[in-house]
Parts: C-alpha cells; structure tokens; sequence
C-alpha cells in the first residue's frame, strides 16, 4: 500500500504542478502592467504556433507551450481570426484568446465629416489633411461623367451631359473604410442625397416646372449666403423672384466661388468679372452648382417663402438684413457693411 501511495505521489505530483503553473499562466498577467495598447496582427492563413510565437516575441504571453496548451485544452486552435487588434501586458492569455476568437479586430473605418458649402476643392483638401483616399484621384472621379452614377440614381438624369458632382456630395457624416476608393466614398454620398430627396419633394419640383439639377443649384447658392434655414427660406424667395422676373441674382457667393475669396463687400471690377458663373453679369442661375448644400438649403430651394423683399445683405454680425428698395438696400449696406 505503501509503495503505491509512493507511486501515486510520484505521478500526482509531477501533474498537480503542471496544472498549477498552467492556471497560473493563463489567468494571472501577462509580463507586466503596461497598459498601453500594442497592435498585433493576426494575417490570415496563420496558426496557433505562428500566433503564440509573435505573442511571446511583443512580450503579451509568458509562455508559447501553456498559450498553445490553452488552445488545444478548450478546442480553439481553430477559431482565432485574422485580424488587426489591441492588446497590452495585463491582459491573460484569456483575454486575449476571447479577444481573438471572437475577432474583436480594430475598427477599420475611419470618420469623415463633410461641412454644409464645401465645393468639391474644399472637400480634396480635407481629405488629404485626413490622409483619406492616398493615391486615389477623387478629383478625377467626382469631374467624370460616369453613366453608372446616372443609371443607379434617377436625380442625376438631369444632369447636363460631361458635368460632374458639384452639388450632389451629401453633406454628413460618414463612416469610410481606410482602404475606401474614391468610388466607395461617391456612393456613400450619393445613396445619402437619394435618401434625403423624397418622392414628396421630387414630385413638388416637378410640379414647379423645375428640374432637381436647377434646385441644387439653386441650394447651393443659398447655402453659401445665409445660414438659418428661416434666411435661407426668404433669400429662396428673393432669389426666385428675382429670375421670374429675368433679373439677375447678384449673387456674391457666385463671385466668392469664381475669385476663390470671401470678401465682406466686392468692388465693381469683381462684378464684371467674365464668367458664366457671375450672376452680376448674366441673369438666371449659373451653369452649374458652386458647393454641395444641405438638406436645409435644397428645402428652402424648394419650398420658398413668398416675399416682397428684393434685396438682402449678411451684416458682420451674421445678421441677414432684408429690403425692399434698392434706396433701403443702399442704406443698410451704409450702416451694416462698415
């Protein structure tokens, strides 16, 4: 009885330490109390040997055998995902198994927020100050005729033929993946703008008389002039009248779009500038949208307020002064533009 309790000890012992070690390993901390995030990579076609090995190699596991013995032991050497993810030193081997059998990667989306007025050069700006889209021509995409965009969007089918996307960038937040295409980032904006036209509003324009095209266009001016969507309503109704009636819309943003400056007030020579987008010069809407406007401005290109005001100006306070008079108007630009 003796030499076989002997025996017994001799294999317990031996498995009693093992044991004791193994739970030690995986479930206490890892090497230390770093808890600042390490990127590991998982690649895909990688296994539980290649995955312990670079575990151990960035200091996150004690040990590769007890990692591998954890795998094997629970049945999930199989189920470690590839993936990029955030680990650091006082996780357990637990946590990190959790970690990557569930494929708790690093998000690969990246926030992208595009501002109510931005033109298509403002919006490639952001983007390269972003680092969204190196080495994709964005530029390129958005100036192109792509009959596809026509065919998958019945509000493009207006579109003068050979212009691009000027007015059509839905202003929002967006959620692009880091490897987006330029394409991917146009369809997410696009899809947005489809969304946000409703049948309502598509069947009030044509009731109008109106295309989508000549409102966006219309919204994009309004856009770049007042803020409040209550201004942005009235100078829909002065601008509006102002083209029923064949006058010229005077617009400075139209101005502001062809110098490429804001300017609190612009000189006559500014005004005779020769463009086909200077409303000073040629009346009606101009050629094509000047930025990409909101939801707000294409609502007040469409749905205006009746007015009898005629002129309008931003006052350095931001305050929109409304007139009926062209003498009126003189006076407020005397006391508001100073």
């Amino acid at each position: 009885m003796k030499k076989f309790l002997k025996i017994l000890l001799i294999l317990i012992f031996p498995a009693a330490l093992f044991f004791g070690v193994y739970l030690n390993a995986v479930s206490g901390p890892i090497s230390g109390n770093n808890k600042d995030g390490i990127v590991f990579v998982v690649k895909t076609g990688e296994g539980a040997n290649k995955i312990a090995e670079n575990l151990y190699q960035k200091d996150l596991i004690k040990s590769k055998f007890y990692f591998k013995f954890y795998l094997w032991n629970n049945n999930l050497e199989a189920k470690l995902q590839a993936g990029e993810y955030v680990l650091n030193q006082t996780m357990n081997p637990r946590d990190i198994v959790e970690i990557l059998s569930w494929g708790r990667a690093v998000s690969k989306e990246k926030t992208i927020k595009i501002i109510e007025g931005w033109n298509i050069k403002d919006i490639v700006s952001y983007f390269e100050k972003e680092g969204v889209l190196q080495g994709g021509n964005f530029l390129e995409v958005v100036n192109k005729d792509n009959p596809d965009y026509r065919k998958n969007y019945e509000f493009l089918a207006d579109r003068p033929k050979n212009s691009g996307l000027e007015g059509y960038l839905f202003p929002d937040t967006y959620k692009i993946y880091e490897d987006a295409t330029p394409n991917d980032i146009v369809q997410k904006m696009l899809k947005n703008l489809d969304q946000k036209l409703t049948p309502k509003m598509r069947d009030d324009i044509k009731k109008q008389g109106k295309t989508i095209y000549e409102i966006i266009t219309m919204a994009s001016i309004i856009e770049k002039e007042v803020r409040s969507f209550g201004d942005m309503k009235l100078v829909s109704g002065v601008f509006w009248n102002r083209i029923n009636s064949g006058r010229a819309l005077e617009s400075c943003a139209s101005l502001a779009y062809i110098l490429g400056v804001n300017k609190p007030q612009y000189t006559i020579e500014d005004t005779n500038i020769d463009s086909p987008y200077n409303t000073y010069k040629n009346p009606g809407l101009p050629p094509g949208p000047i930025a990409n406007p909101g939801f707000n401005a294409i609502t007040a290109a469409i749905y205006p307020d009746k007015t009898d005001y005629n002129y309008f100006l931003s006052a350095s306070t931001g305050e929109t002064i409304f007139s009926k008079t062209y003498d009126e108007h003189l006076r407020n630009k005397a006391k508001y533009l100073k």
